[in-house]
């Protein structure tokens, strides 16, 4: 599911990441035209599992967004996910927020609006 507010866009995952529905995600992702200064939030609230295969589409949304002027970040990282991420060090490469609504209120972007 993917949600999209002005200058928020909110992808919503479900269930297992791996190899096939890691496709079928980045293909959701591909379908949303990148603008600048956009924030891209992947909720992984309802991902209770992740390959390594699941993470590309995470690489790709990145650099996607980093190349069109946006900001991804991560939130809602559940304990399986997160040592996936910790055990490739992404952990350090992409901004994870505990919840939501910590993304809004730890940012110095004042531009942008809760969804």
């Amino acid at each position: 599911m993917t949600i999209s507010q002005d200058q928020v866009v909110l992808f919503k995952p479900q269930g297992s990441i791996d190899f096939q529905s890691g496709m079928a995600f980045s293909a959701q992702m591909l379908e949303v035209t990148p603008q600048p200064h956009q924030l891209w939030v992947i909720d992984l609230s309802q991902v209770d599992f992740m390959d390594s295969s699941g993470l590309v589409p995470l690489i790709n949304g990145l650099t996607s967004a980093r190349e069109h002027g946006c900001r991804l970040v991560l939130c809602n990282v559940q304990p399986p996910v997160r040592l996936i991420l910790e055990l490739t060090q992404l952990d350090s490469v992409f901004e994870i927020f505990d919840t939501y609504e910590d993304i809004f209120t730890r940012t110095n972007d004042k531009d942008l609006a809760i969804a």
